[in-house]
């Protein structure tokens, strides 16, 4: 089965097809596959700005889209972008099936690494699969944005609050779970402070932040304030690390 049936078969691309495909190898590099992509000949460009068929204007250079890797060898789908001229929104570059925004990521490619990413510790998946940490934390990210437009928080009962250093230096993120019958990432926050924890309580509804009746967290200062505040009543549960194994309960005041 060539590349291309298969590529057709598991990623189709409306009003767009899949031409020429070829394994690119470079001294010194790892070798890659390159697929070009065209649109159809009937194919007329959508405005990214309102979603709505225009004419065409001209055609940016030829960018690389990271798709999922074969066989361990990585995918790029290759492609120049089209500009469209839009009455209602100027001069803009055309809506891709394949990719949002300016990303060089697939979107098929970041669900990829996000799901890997819940498998393994997030460098790990990145050298896994030939691409950055960052590359992978905005793969997570994006899953957490979908998942927030689309969740259903009801009943949420135990939540777990944790930071994870990604840069070299003194660099994290604030992560909450879900940690009841339903384990899953619930909120991520750039740095640890008491705002990074903070937004994730104002972005739940009353009755839910009400539902809460237990968090785990680590003994980090602006956490316990925050959980402190936010929610009082909850059974908090302390990891004091190596100062002492056994967990510590107490009520969050």
């Amino acid at each position: 089965m060539h590349l291309k049936s298969i590529l057709n078969h598991v990623h189709p691309l409306k009003s767009f097809v899949y031409k020429r495909a070829r394994l690119v190898k470079a001294a010194g590099r790892p070798a890659k596959i390159e697929v070009e992509i065209e649109p159809r000949a009937n194919g007329r460009p959508i405005c990214s700005g309102c979603g709505e068929k225009r004419p065409g204007y001209d055609r940016l250079t030829v960018r690389r889209f990271q798709f999922v890797p074969l066989w361990g060898i990585p995918v790029f789908l290759v492609y120049a972008m089209r500009r469209v001229k839009c009455p209602p929104c100027g001069v803009t570059v055309e809506q891709v099936p394949w990719a949002t925004g300016k990303c060089r990521l697939t979107t098929s490619f970041r669900w990829f690494l996000a799901g890997w990413a819940k498998r393994l510790w997030w460098q790990a998946t990145a050298d896994a699969f030939q691409t950055t940490w960052e590359d992978v934390f905005r793969s997570v990210k994006h899953a957490v944005e979908w998942g927030l437009a689309h969740r259903d928080l009801a009943g949420i009962e135990a939540i777990g609050v944790d930071e994870v250093q990604w840069r070299n230096g003194h660099t994290y993120l604030t992560l909450v779970y879900q940690i009841d019958t339903v384990k899953r990432l619930l909120w991520v926050a750039e740095e640890r402070t008491e705002k990074s924890l903070r937004g994730f309580f104002e972005s739940l509804a009353g009755d839910v932040k009400a539902g809460i009746q237990f968090v785990a967290s680590d003994m980090w200062r602006p956490y316990l304030n925050v959980i402190a505040e936010q929610i009082p009543s909850a059974l908090h549960v302390l990891d004091q690390g190596i100062v002492r194994p056994m967990a510590l309960l107490q009520p969050c005041r």
